[in-house]
């Protein structure tokens, strides 16, 4: 199994791993050191040597901080976590509603008299410590570099991950590497630039169309790169994760030890352009005045995903889509109390590992059931594990790492016989999904001018939910993937051949959850009789196909509109699908497609 069920953090961990730390903080003569979910290469995932902050509280969201002073300890968690913090740490630990409270109003809420904050320059990017440094100035508190003061009580900290590299074919990359780097370079020389610095590993794998192992879930090598003006790639990358590769790779790769990257940023001669969001400060104080902030080259080439990665991602997804129908279909023949969480996420994964083409989970199944569901980012331990009772609703979660793309499907599940409340919240989610699905928008709008759309139904009843309306995804990478977002702070346009989820959501905490999810991807819009001629439209086509649980929705609340997409989404479920599942799942698919 790809996935495990182990505990891996214990509240009562956690606050004498708090004291060693504070500890280590007197003794450097600070007041204070900020513990982030982050590595030095500042992706959102993280291999397990770089989960400190999880070693240190038991806090295992993918996004989240700590700051730690001499008699206090903030955990900074955002809306999607807020019910999962309250059980995995311990009361020695304060949880801040973030972004609400922003850390530097926290600080000099705690330290009115001033004090020094160390912190490690490699796990800070430069747009991080400038934000803070603005909001300290006047404070009294100062901050200060200092060497990893977690990593100086972590006894058996993991080593770093040495996972050999693979060539990702042409057939499903669309784009060589070498006209990958002659584009990029390109825009370096039209803007006077010498050099690009890359940090992120889904950039570096994107652009030199490998993929690796160092991230569970996600196919990158950790590793560093400098693009210059003429092509050539430095790439300081471990020699023993390119050992099968390293002969293979363009010749305008040269590959460097790690242990020089630092030494040849500093070497760099004239501008070199920098994402000031994943540049880690110590890299910002190497290049000084020669730093251009202008983003990281390869992420909007990367999001703008090329015809083979469409089609390789819409080739995996209906792959993935008949292992989802066979997992509903199996599961509607298991009575309520006969099940558990742990059992649905063993069963769907040795349905996907039927597909050889598929080289991992794209993350760890959610299964939550009952209460657990409205933990959006539930993780089902042997500890937690519960039983499909009658009246619950499961939300499954979950997705594939294909050689030819990436899946990310949510589906809400009946278990015996809801409560009208249920049904009517999921209608209404139903309905905010569809509604984004049926969008036409003027090329040129971000996801904040639209992401409203999504959550309209659920605003008219008072209700809302605590993450964003979609993520980026990437191909046969990242399953989240910046920098598109349908999310009220997302200020990048939608672009042709963006991959983007659907995925509105309901939580009552201490009673269940609800989400239903698909992803889509950003095409050109055909003409109407009516359209303006001068104004481009975009639109979406679906990429996901497995049915939606008609038996929770309130068919009245739906509109002739919305019963419309419905029943043609259903169709094209079963016209698509109906020859790649068993004949029981195609007894099962004839029936939970049916027109309502």
């Amino acid at each position: 199994m790809y996935q495990t069920f182990d505990v891996t953090a214990r509240p009562e961990q956690g606050p004498p791993r708090l004291a060693a730390l504070r500890a280590e903080i007197n003794s450097a003569g600070l007041d204070g050191f900020l513990v982030p979910r982050a590595d030095a290469h500042q992706g959102e995932y993280v291999a397990p040597r770089d989960e400190r902050l999880s070693w240190l509280t038991g806090f295992t969201g993918s996004a989240g901080f700590c700051a730690v002073l001499k008699d206090k300890a903030g955990i900074f968690i955002d809306g999607r976590y807020r019910t999962q913090v309250k059980r995995q740490v311990a009361e020695e630990f304060t949880p801040v509603p973030w972004p609400e409270v922003q850390l530097g109003a926290w600080l000099k809420a705690q330290l009115p008299s001033g004090g020094r904050i160390g912190f490690d320059p490699w796990l800070h990017s430069l747009s991080q410590i400038e934000e803070l440094s603005r909001a300290l100035e006047g404070s009294g508190i100062e901050l200060q570099q200092t060497s990893n003061l977690v990593d100086a009580i972590w006894p058996d900290q993991p080593e770093p991950p040495m996972e050999r590299v693979q060539l990702h074919s042409l057939e499903y990359a669309g784009e060589t590497a070498d006209e990958k780097a002659e584009r990029l370079a390109a825009e370096l020389r039209d803007a006077s630039r010498s050099a690009a610095v890359i940090t992120l590993p889904d950039s570096i794998m994107w652009l030199l169309n490998i993929r690796g192992g160092d991230i569970p879930r996600n196919p990158v090598a950790h590793g560093f790169a400098i693009l210059h003006d003429d092509a050539r790639i430095d790439l300081f990358m471990a020699g023993e994760k390119l050992a099968e590769v390293e002969g293979s790779l363009p010749s305008i790769v040269t590959r460097r030890e790690p242990e020089g990257f630092l030494q040849a940023i500093s070497a760099i001669k004239g501008k070199v352009s920098v994402d000031a969001g994943s540049l880690p400060q110590i890299l910002s104080d190497a290049l000084g005045d020669r730093l251009v902030k202008s983003g990281d080259p390869c992420a909007l080439p990367k999001a703008r995903k090329n015809t083979a990665e469409i089609e390789g991602s819409a080739a995996a997804h209906l792959r993935d889509g008949a292992a989802v129908i066979e997992l509903l279909a199996w599961l509607d023949q298991q009575a309520p109390g006969s099940v558990t969480e742990i059992q649905v996420a063993q069963r769907l994964e040795e349905l996907r590992r039927r597909d050889p083409a598929l080289r991992d989970i794209s993350f760890e199944t959610i299964a939550g059931t009952g209460e657990n569901g409205a933990v959006m980012h539930y993780r089902v331990t042997e500890e937690t594990d519960t039983m499909l009772e009658d009246g619950h609703l499961l939300v499954l979660d979950s997705g594939g790492q294909y050689l030819d793309g990436t899946t990310d499907i949510t589906r809400t599940i009946a278990i015996g016989s809801p409560g009208q409340e249920e049904c009517e919240a999921f209608t209404r989610v139903l309905q905010g999904m569809i509604a984004m699905s049926r969008l036409r928008w003027p090329k040129g709008l971000a996801g904040r001018d639209i992401e409203a759309i999504g959550r309209m139904p659920l605003w008219l009843a008072g209700q809302d939910f605590n993450h964003g309306l979609g993520h980026g995804v990437g191909a046969f990478l990242s399953v989240h993937e910046g920098p598109q977002r349908l999310s009220r702070v997302s200020t990048v346009p939608l672009e042709e051949g963006m991959i983007l989820s659907n995925e509105p959501g309901y939580y009552r905490e201490g009673a269940f959850g609800i989400r239903i999810e698909n992803l889509l991807v950003v095409q050109q819009a055909p003409a109407l009789n009516s359209s303006d001629p001068e104004r481009e439209m975009l639109d979406w086509r679906t990429l996901t196909f497995a049915p939606i649980d008609r038996r929770l929705i309130v068919t009245a609340m739906l509109s002739a509109d919305e019963r419309a997409w419905l029943n043609n989404y259903h169709a094209q479920i079963a016209q698509k699908l109906r020859d790649r599942v068993s004949s029981a799942a195609q007894a099962w698919l004839n029936d939970a497609t049916r027109p309502i």
